[in-house]
């Protein structure tokens, strides 16, 4: 894994140990704050195969540790439980078993409170370990442990929506509604020549730490194009609908088109009418459709019909990276990301009248790019290698983050995969075109 970093200072181990227990603290207690507002009911309960219960979330994200750092650098190590070992193993083949995913569900024992007291001895052990040691290997893998912590806290709470909608009532996880009325922002186009230019990782405005799919860094040559100012709107999304979208077999792909006739589909995932008006289901409650926030909930499906029929296209990744690049250093902070306690996509806040607005945040964004390795891509040896490059077939990436992707997680290189027919994820699209040289 591309997971390095710098050796701490020569001569002060304590501040530099000292900085990494406050990071490890801050990012795992932030994932016990998510689990907050749930009862144990909540935490055990999985409502598809494709997702899993926050008690998962909560011991895998402490396997992982347990497994990949006390038990390679611990002296003396013994697991809180051997079983554990199989129990809350995702995929990782090199470990061993793993307890099938479609059934996490039924994994009633252990309870959540051993899941929690067994988190809480494994923050211990890592933390004295942290305190102890210098080790450039064992820094790099709680690093990577971290990043990987942030995902499952987006996936946790991406898989609790999907829970709660299933409740008749459609229970809310944190009624905290923060929309005020605004004003729309009209769709603008920028251009870009494109030309030879280089995409993957870069240090040096991306940050120290990267995930292995991200690099290695490379050029690659792009037709000139222009890129949407704004993510696709509910209200774009209602013009769709309302012009018979759903129902016009030549806007989707083939298989996109076979999806929505074997459901019968006709909105995005959690919208539904009421009294002739649409609303979605949030992680606050239902509310009304607001036509000026970007659409959340589409497959990429659903994304390359809606581009077909405004006459567009979806941009290719490396498009994506190239346009996202050109944007001032800061202009990702002005995204809507989970911090910010929304938890759904929010309006823009300033208007896009010199470069596009929300790249970074409110809704992951489909590109047209499939989910493959980079040239000369490697993945690392053993089992932590298994991390990425195992699933770079039949998935499609998304490049932004979302509304509940922790801050400072996501980066202009930072590669999301899923598969084209995938809703329950917080994704959106953004529009791209050719642009005559």
């Amino acid at each position: 894994m591309n997971t390095r970093h710098a050796a701490p200072p020569a001569g002060r181990p304590g501040i530099a140990a000292a900085e990494a227990v406050r990071r490890y603290t801050s990012v795992r207690e932030q994932t016990l704050r998510l689990v907050e507002p749930l009862s144990a009911e909540d935490c055990q309960a999985q409502s598809m195969p494709d997702a899993s219960p926050a008690k998962w979330h909560l011991a895998h994200t402490t396997w992982f540790f347990e497994t990949f750092v006390l038990e390679r650098f611990e002296p003396g190590f013994a697991p809180f439980d051997a079983s554990f070992r199989v129990l809350f193993n995702s995929y990782y083949h090199g470990i061993g078993e793993q307890h099938p995913r479609p059934r996490r569900g039924l994994i009633t024992r252990p309870s959540l409170d051993v899941v929690r007291r067994w988190r809480a001895e494994v923050d211990e052990r890592v933390a004295r370990l942290l305190e102890r040691h210098q080790d450039a290997s064992l820094h790099a893998l709680v690093e990577l442990g971290l990043h990987h912590e942030q995902q499952h806290q987006e996936l946790l709470l991406t898989d609790l929506k999907h829970l709660l909608a299933g409740h008749p009532s459609r229970p809310a996880y944190r009624a905290r509604w923060p929309m005020v009325p605004v004003q729309p922002q009209p769709l603008r186009w920028f251009a870009h020549d494109g030309g030879l230019v280089e995409i993957g990782h870069e240090p040096a405005r991306d940050g120290a730490f990267a995930f292995d799919n991200e690099g290695p860094r490379h050029r690659v040559f792009l037709q000139p194009f222009e890129i949407a100012s704004r993510p696709v709107t509910h209200g774009d999304w209602l013009a769709f609908i309302d012009d018979g979208g759903y129902r016009r077999p030549e806007l989707w792909l083939s298989l996109g088109w076979d999806w929505v006739r074997e459901a019968q589909r006709e909105a995005p995932l959690y919208w539904e009418r009421r009294d002739g008006d649409w609303w979605t289901f949030t992680l606050q409650g239902m509310v009304p459709i607001d036509p000026h926030t970007p659409v959340v909930h589409v497959s990429l499906f659903e994304a390359d019909a809606f581009a077909r029929w405004a006459g567009a296209r979806l941009p290719n990744e490396a498009e994506w990276e190239h346009a996202a690049r050109a944007l001032p250093p800061g202009a990702a902070a002005a995204g809507n990301f989970a911090d910010r306690g929304a938890l759904h996509p929010l309006p823009p806040d300033r208007p896009a009248t010199t470069q596009p607005v929300q790249m970074f945040g409110d809704v992951w964004e489909w590109t047209a790019s499939d989910y493959a390795p980079y040239p000369g891509f490697r993945a690392a040896p053993g089992a932590v290698g298994e991390y990425n490059g195992k699933f770079m077939c039949g998935q499609t990436v998304l490049r932004g983050g979302s509304c509940v992707t922790p801050a400072g997680h996501v980066r202009a290189s930072y590669r999301n995969f899923f598969p084209p027919p995938a809703q329950w994820q917080f994704s959106g699209l953004r529009l791209a075109r050719d642009r005559a040289a």
